[in-house]
C-alpha cells in the first residue's frame, strides 16, 4: 500500500517522483485512508502543493470511469482557494479525452470554473464526495455550466473497480436536509437557477415515495400536484404526487391524467425546503410562502403521512 506520509518532509522533485511513480489504484486508496488533517499537512504546503495537484490532475484519466470521460465535452477551470486567496488555477480540457492545462490563465476562455479548497479538491477527484452536495452545500462554487461540472464529479471511480464511486446525480434526500440546515438562502436561490435544478429537483420527487409511511398511507386516496417557479428559462415544472392505500407514485409533466385534488404553488427552492424538512407546511401556507389551490385538507394530508428525511 502507497504510504503518503513519505511527503511529510519530502522535496517537490521527491514529492513528485513518489506521487508519479504509486500505482493509481493504490494513490488512491492512500488519500482516502488518510484524515482530512494529515491530508492537510501532507500536501497542503507550498512546496508540494503544486506539484501534488498537478500530478493528480495529470493522472486523472488513470482512475476515472472511461465511458464517462468520453461522453464529456469543454473546459473545466479549477480554482483552489485558501480563504480569499487564490492558491492553484488549472483547467481540464475534455473532448473525449482529458488534457490537463496547468497554471491555466484568468482570462482564458472555460466552459465552468469550480472554485474550492485543496481538501475538499482532493476528496472529490479521490471518489469521496459528492460534487453535486458539496455545490449545495456552498462548499464547492460553480460559475458557468453546472451540468458539465456535475458530470465531471462522476467520473471517478472505486479503486480497483470500473465503478462510479459517487454519482452526483443521486441524492440521498437525507444527506439533501443535512446540508441544508447550514445553507443561506441566496446560496440555494443561485443554486436553484443553475443547471442543477433539474437534478435535484428530480431525484427528490423520484425518492419521494420512499418517505411515505405505509401504516398511515394505508386507505389513503389523493392526488397533490406541485408547480414550481424560479426557472430561469420561465418554465413552470410541474408534479403530481399520487397515492392510492399505501402506494405511491410521482408523475411529471404537463400530462398527468386527472386533475389532483390540490395544487401547490411555490418557488423551487421553498419546495426543496419543504421536501427537507426545513419548511413548516402549514407555517408556509401562512406565510404565503407555498399558495394551495383546491382541497388544502388533501394537501396536509400528504404532508402527514410522509416521514420528512431529517438532517443527521
Amino acid at each position: 500500500m502507497t504510504d503518503l506520509s513519505l511527503l511529510r518532509d519530502a522535496d517537490p522533485a521527491t514529492a513528485r517522483a513518489f506521487l508519479e511513480a504509486a500505482p493509481a489504484e493504490d494513490l488512491v486508496g492512500a488519500i482516502r485512508a488518510t484524515s482530512d488533517d494529515d491530508l492537510v499537512t501532507l500536501i497542503g504546503g507550498d512546496d508540494v502543493r503544486p506539484v501534488a495537484v498537478e500530478v493528480i490532475l495529470g493522472r486523472l484519466h488513470e482512475y476515472a470511469v472511461p465511458e464517462r470521460v468520453a461522453a464529456l465535452r469543454g473546459v473545466v477551470r479549477f480554482d483552489l482557494v485558501r480563504g480569499d486567496t487564490l492558491l492553484e488555477r488549472h483547467a481540464l480540457v475534455l473532448d473525449g479525452s482529458i488534457t490537463v492545462h496547468r497554471h491555466h490563465p484568468a482570462d482564458a476562455p472555460v466552459d465552468v470554473v469550480l472554485t474550492t479548497s485543496l481538501l475538499r479538491f482532493v476528496r472529490l477527484v479521490s471518489g469521496e464526495r459528492n460534487a453535486g452536495l458539496e455545490y449545495l452545500a456552498g462548499t464547492l462554487d460553480i460559475d458557468g455550466d453546472a451540468t458539465l461540472a456535475i458530470g465531471v464529479g462522476g467520473i471517478f471511480r472505486v479503486p480497483g473497480t470500473g465503478q462510479v464511486a459517487v454519482d452526483p446525480h443521486l441524492l440521498d434526500p437525507v444527506d439533501v436536509a443535512t446540508v441544508l440546515g447550514e445553507v443561506k438562502g441566496d446560496h440555494l436561490r443561485k443554486v436553484m437557477a443553475s443547471d442543477f435544478r433539474p437534478i435535484v429537483l428530480g431525484e427528490i420527487f423520484r425518492r419521494l415515495p420512499e418517505f411515505v409511511d405505509q401504516r398511515k398511507a394505508r386507505g389513503v386516496s389523493l392526488a397533490v400536484g406541485f408547480r414550481l417557479l424560479g426557472n430561469p428559462s420561465g418554465e413552470v415544472e410541474r408534479y403530481v404526487v399520487r397515492v392510492h392505500d399505501g402506494v405511491t407514485r410521482v408523475e411529471a409533466g404537463d400530462d398527468t391524467g386527472a386533475e389532483p385534488d390540490a395544487t401547490v404553488t411555490c418557488q423551487g427552492h421553498d419546495y426543496l425546503r419543504l421536501a427537507t424538512g426545513h419548511l413548516n407546511p402549514v407555517f408556509g401556507v401562512l406565510k404565503g410562502t407555498l399558495k394551495v389551490k383546491g382541497d388544502k385538507a388533501k394537501a396536509l394530508q400528504l404532508s402527514s403521512i410522509i416521514d420528512v428525511p431529517t438532517a443527521r
